[in-house]
């Protein structure tokens, strides 16, 4: 299930609302009694009751962070960023623009690690990257040939509406 998209899990308030469930055990509280004064599940507050019963109120902290371990280390995350600032022409890209495909290649000669292109976005993002397309202009554009194009050729090709008297061909409107 999960909880909505940008929403954090509070893993402290779930932590207090475990003890609080823990504190209800003590005082003999059912399991699904536990569960209506909690707000949770019967199935939550019967996993709570067995932990309770194993390791005391201690088998309800939290558990520390949620999901899968990052596979790039704290240290790896620094020599990609110093590799992202040195730019692609380094690793013999012709041009200096970042993609995804690039940066999977970068982290892969880095850290031995492969990463489709289609997650490499999270990584930059954790980073402080954020997508940007190059500002600058092509250096071979002749902005006078296509000054001359817009005004000769473009209302040539351009399509024109109909003149006013001609009839329509649909079938669903009035004569």
């Amino acid at each position: 299930m999960g909880n909505p998209r940008g929403v954090k899990r509070d893993f402290n308030q779930l932590e207090r609302r475990r003890f609080r469930a823990a504190r209800l055990f003590d005082q003999g509280a059912s399991q699904a009694e536990v569960a209506r004064q909690t707000g949770v599940s019967r199935e939550s507050a019967r996993r709570w009751f067995q932990l309770w019963q194993k390791a005391g109120k201690a088998g309800l902290k939290q558990a520390g962070r949620a999901g899968r371990k990052p596979r790039l280390q704290p240290e790896q995350l620094v020599a990609l960023q110093h590799g992202l600032k040195e730019g692609p022409e380094v690793l013999g890209y012709g041009t200096g623009l970042w993609t995804t495909w690039r940066v999977a290649d970068l982290i892969e000669r880095q850290t031995g690690l492969k990463y489709h292109p289609g997650h490499v976005w999270r990584i930059l993002r954790s980073l402080g990257w954020i997508c940007q397309r190059p500002i600058g202009r092509a250096t071979q554009r002749d902005e006078t040939a296509i000054q001359r194009w817009k005004q000769m050729r473009w209302p040539a090709i351009k399509k024109k509406p109909t003149s006013s008297g001609a009839r329509s061909s649909s079938s669903t409107k009035a004569d």
